[in-house]
């Protein structure tokens, strides 16, 4: 019988933590380390099975790497992948594989790519067209689903235009160009997160990048050349939200989470949780690794529903589910529009936090790209709770509900709790140690 994790009503949430590695910048800094040149150290890696199916797949291409500590890994890189011996499995990683699929069509090898049952039904499709237009072929499952295996080199230069904001898409673009004649270039027409464009020129590459309305060009130029370096990877936002949002809807909470990534287009929920009337402060501003970074404190609040910016959601498209648990404890209708994305991630994430909200008790209202989430009139209406949530093995959907449970009338169950490690290792004992009251069952 698959086990249940049980989270329940509990007293004010105290304590400093600081929360586990950024997910997108470990990927990255595996993967890079494995194409350049020399040795690259990385520390605080983010050590969840997602992040070490990367590890495990930048060996099978060739590069040295070893873990010398806890979050300290060694990456020996050979300027480039060897062709690997067996099937390359990335578990339920859709950010890895999709980065190790751009990374890979750039050299002469054949490499057939699988993950678990969620990762093979996600359509791989937004990758491979702009990867096919450079060069690269592959043959896959219908949808372009995996198993896929592709094959690359030979890659020629394109100038390629996001039809939709996609973080994962521009980086696998701009990692095959590393190796593509001619160079690269990326238009997105909507900022997104920019952790590869950074870390690329930490390994030394030129990356030209522009504003283009409101969104950016990007221009890798031919010949590039990766050498090894160091990489400190700050704490994730998108991990360390739970924590926050937990503080803000628990009463009497106060909530410290210390060297947070505070990266420009990563902070739309700080923004949005701040135009709902949270109790946010920001300490210790610093920059570590080109990044910035400081420490949050959230306390308990009386929070207020909003109109979320649409042009807001590639900076938080990974908190939707997190902010509509806020959203149920906030004043009136929040309402978010323009995540669309939220569907392709590992769940269909707008069904699932509609389904999950409404048998909490929340009243919310989905659409094709849209959702909202009709939160409580504090005292009068409180969540109801005393639901088991299915998530259908997704991690911020199991989260996200556990969180809720510590604020509602009733108990909330969740499935599947042990997906929770692909992101999030250490999420129960780290809770608990705030004072949340979370039990497996």
């Amino acid at each position: 019988m698959t086990a249940q994790w049980v989270s329940k009503r509990c007293g004010p949430l105290k304590g400093v933590l600081r929360a586990p590695g950024d997910k997108s910048i470990s990927h990255r800094a595996l993967i890079l380390g494995a194409l350049a040149h020399g040795v690259t150290h990385v520390e605080g890696l983010l050590e969840g099975e997602d992040v070490k199916r990367t590890a495990q797949a930048m060996a099978a291409f060739g590069a040295g790497v070893e873990r010398l500590g806890e979050g300290h890994w060694r990456i020996a890189g050979k300027g480039g992948f060897a062709e690997p011996a067996d099937v390359i499995d990335c578990g339920n990683a859709g950010t890895g594989v999709r980065l190790i699929m751009g990374a890979a069509a750039g050299f002469d090898l054949v490499a057939t790519f699988t993950g678990d049952a969620s990762l093979r039904g996600r359509p791989m499709n937004r990758v491979l067209k702009p990867l096919g237009e450079m060069g690269a072929s592959w043959v896959c499952r219908a949808g372009g689903r995996l198993p896929l295996t592709l094959k690359g080199g030979n890659l020629a230069r394109v100038a390629y235009r996001l039809p939709e904001p996609s973080a994962q898409v521009k980086s696998a673009i701009l990692l095959a160009g590393l190796h593509a004649d001619g160079g690269v270039e990326v238009i997105e027409p909507q900022a997104t997160r920019d952790h590869t464009e950074r870390m690329l020129r930490a390994f030394g590459a030129q990356v030209d990048v522009a504003e283009d309305g409101a969104g950016r060009r990007i221009v890798l130029p031919a010949g590039q050349s990766l050498t090894g370096t160091r990489v400190r990877v700050p704490g994730d936002p998108s991990s360390a939200a739970f924590a926050l949002v937990a503080a803000l809807i628990t009463p009497g909470s106060v909530v410290t989470v210390e060297g947070m990534l505070l990266n420009p287009l990563r902070i739309g929920l700080l923004e949005t949780l701040g135009d709902m009337g949270a109790d946010l402060s920001v300490t210790n501003l610093r920059e570590e690794g080109g990044e910035s970074v400081a420490d949050i404190t959230a306390r308990y609040s009386a929070l207020t529903g909003v109109e979320v910016p649409p042009e807001r959601a590639p900076s938080m498209i990974d908190e939707y589910p997190i902010l509509a648990v806020a959203a149920a404890f906030a004043e009136g209708p929040t309402t978010m529009r323009g995540i669309g994305e939220m569907r392709v991630k590992e769940s269909d994430r707008i069904a699932l936090m509609a389904a999950g909200l409404s048998a909490c008790g929340v009243t919310v209202e989905e659409g094709p790209d849209s959702l909202t989430v009709v939160g409580s009139v504090r005292g009068n209406h409180p969540v109801a709770g005393g639901a088991l949530v299915a998530t259908h093995g997704d991690h911020r959907i199991a989260m996200s509900h556990l969180i809720l449970g510590l604020a509602a009338d009733r108990p909330v169950a969740v499935d599947e709790p042990g997906m929770i490690a692909t992101s999030f290792p250490g999420f129960l004992d780290l809770m608990r140690s705030l004072g949340a009251d979370i039990e497996a069952s």
